[in-house]
């Protein structure tokens, strides 16, 4: 009855674009279409009344059986493969992974089944492919992400474990975002303009920039952006590689900081080569007092500066470090500079290397005093002594005549002054018609000169103040970028190796009536600070804006920044922070420009954050009272 219908069947089946199969309740093969003999390798028609477990893996015979059975009874509609892996069998024995959609159906009483196979072996192949990579992304050490070019904004499509445990966002905060939330507000990053402009004109690009961690902790990232382009030559896809570079960076912070102190040490340190002898590096302070430079140095060794050593009896001296014997010698002996004199010194080495190399690093102390010390001390005593009698004599003389003369300017001008304060304001009071111009101009004069001489007397009144480094202000209107330009032409002889100076924009046309000296002596401290306390290739930013009344200066930069705990002291004389003890400085600075700004009426602060930067804030009136 099934060929009854045969032309007809072989129409519908020959116009089917996958491998269609009919077979009967009995698993029977009733008839297959070209693309089903072309899957499976049979030859045309020689699988017409086999049965079906010839295409169907041994392994698999029992449990197809049961389902079979289970679905006639059914004898509904059923795709499989979407949820388990199903496999077909080769002519050539090979097994392959199918989708298959079953279609019950009957003709003349007789139940068939219509199966639609769908070869996926490609498919199978992409997905373990797939797998397989996305595998490999998330177990590299590395944090990775992927963004959607073709979507706005870029945002992020992918992320592997170790990016999510490197930043500490959750799944929800990190796809479909843009990855500048890393920058957190630190968004004006140099680097960042360069990276912005690679990802623009679609390129690869490197940048090492300060990220932020979900709980607000700032690390070094060492960013990889590398372009994907498809076949069409069209930008898709974006992939960032991170790399935490922390530790490195903050090594090299440390190296920076080892070095300046090497530089910038008043003793005298040596570097020399353990076989040659020959000079490798010498410091700043060493160059200085020994009178050599460093290029005349390194053609040199320490015998050519010992007049009195000969090289067995110096090789004899080391010896005990090269044997590793003891760690560090010292010993005093005499230097002779380039102009021929003599001085003591004492010298404290050790071994060292750098690479593979032996080398010996000697610390010189100029001990020229302490050899005089114990000849003049008793001189120098009896001396000090009638000094410090002296001394005290003056300064018991000196506060007898402050007082009396304070007690005299206090007693002979003051109440004058108020006097003639009081009469020169009753005397406005009586006025004729025709004399008012002239008589108010000289009571005018007369105000004038009286509050000027009363301000002189509370400056004799505040004498003691001024021994604590307040000083006679001159006022002046001055323009504020004849100050500034100033500050910044004399700081920039100070500034590092790639150091720059943000110069302020719009402030040709403010101006001050303040002391200008003494706001150039406060703003040169403060960008002199700034300079001295950054690394290289940092930016010093300064900001100033105006108001009607006040003027505020803002000093950026992206130094050492003042630890939490020596914030509160900062502003006092003499005290540095723990951060900059190895760094030349009084701890005056400060001091001297907090009181010489609340003196003027304003106000000084300042923001930091340690191995981040520092802010500093002046608030001042744009007029002297």
């Amino acid at each position: 009855m099934f060929q009854q219908d045969q032309e007809i069947f072989n129409i519908l089946l020959e116009s089917v674009s996958e491998a269609v199969i009919i077979v009967d309740n009995h698993q029977k093969i009733m008839e297959m279409n070209t693309f089903a003999e072309h899957v499976f390798e049979y030859a045309e028609g020689t699988l017409v009344g086999k049965d079906l477990s010839m295409l169907i893996p041994s392994n698999y015979h029992e449990s197809h059986s049961k389902y079979f059975e289970e679905f006639i009874k059914r004898g509904k509609r059923r795709k499989m493969g979407k949820a388990i892996d199903i496999f077909a069998l080769k002519k050539s024995g090979e097994i392959i992974p199918v989708e298959v959609e079953l279609n019950p159906f009957s003709i003349y009483n007789r139940t068939y089944v219509m199966a639609l196979i769908k070869d996926i072996s490609e498919k199978k192949e992409i997905e373990k492919d797939l797998m397989l990579r996305t595998k490999a992304l998330q177990s590299a050490n590395n944090g990775i992400i992927i963004t959607d070019a073709l979507k706005h904004d870029n945002p992020i499509i992918f992320f592997n474990a170790a990016f999510q445990k490197l930043t500490g966002y959750s799944e929800a905060e990190i796809l479909n975002h843009n990855c500048r939330f890393l920058q957190g507000k630190d968004k004006n990053q140099k680097p960042l303009r360069r990276l912005r402009a690679a990802i623009k004109k679609g390129e690869s690009c490197q940048a090492t920039l300060r990220n932020y961690k979900k709980d607000g902790t700032m690390f070094w990232n060492d960013l990889y952006v590398f372009p994907i382009i498809n076949d069409n030559g069209t930008l898709t896809n974006f992939i960032g590689i991170q790399n935490d570079v922390t530790l490195r960076k903050r090594a090299e912070e440390e190296r920076h900081h080892l070095a300046s102190i090497f530089d910038e040490s008043l003793n005298e340190i040596y570097v020399f080569d353990a076989k040659t002898l020959k000079f490798i590096n010498v410091n700043f302070g060493g160059q200085k007092n020994i009178g050599y430079s460093l290029e005349e140095l390194k053609k040199m060794t320490p015998l050519d500066i010992k007049p009195n050593d000969d090289e067995s009896e110096f090789r004899k001296t080391v010896d005990v470090l090269l044997k590793r014997n003891v760690g560090k010698i010292e010993f005093e002996t005499v230097h002779q500079r380039k102009d021929g004199t003599i001085y003591p010194v004492e010298v404290h080495m050790q071994l060292s290397s750098i690479g593979e190399k032996d080398v010996f690093v000697a610390i010189i102390l100029d001990i020229t005093e302490r050899k005089t010390y114990t000849d003049n001390l008793e001189k120098k005593v009896e001396e000090r002594t009638k000094q410090l009698k002296i001394a005290l004599d003056k300064e018991k003389e000196l506060n007898d005549l402050k007082t009396k003369f304070l007690s005299l300017v206090s007693h002979e001008f003051k109440t004058p002054l108020s006097g003639i304060l009081t009469s020169s304001q009753l005397l406005g009071k009586y006025t004729l018609s025709d004399q008012q111009e002239k008589r108010d101009k000289h009571i005018k004069t007369i105000t004038d000169k009286v509050h000027f001489l009363n301000n002189i007397l509370n400056d004799f009144l505040s004498i003691e103040k001024l021994e604590t480094g307040k000083v006679n202000y001159k006022f002046s209107n001055f323009k504020l970028s004849k100050v500034l330009n100033e500050v910044v032409y004399n700081a920039n002889m100070l500034l590092k190796e790639g150091q720059k100076i943000k110069y302020p924009e719009n402030i040709d046309d403010l101006s001050l009536f303040q002391d200008e000296k003494i706001m150039q002596l406060v703003l040169s401290n403060l960008l002199h600070n700034a300079i001295k306390y950054s690394p290289e290739n940092t930016v010093i930013d300064i900001h100033i804006r105006q108001n009607h009344e006040y003027t505020v200066f803002t000093i950026k930069d992206e130094g050492i920044g003042i630890p939490k705990s020596d914030q509160k002291s900062i502003f006092e004389r003499y005290f540095r922070a723990e951060n900059v003890l190895n760094t030349q400085g009084t701890g005056i600075g400060l001091n001297i420009a907090k009181n010489h700004i609340e003196n003027l009426g304003g106000t000084i602060s300042f923001e930091s954050v340690e191995n981040v930067g520092t802010t500093f804030i002046i608030k001042i009136p744009n007029t002297a009272d």
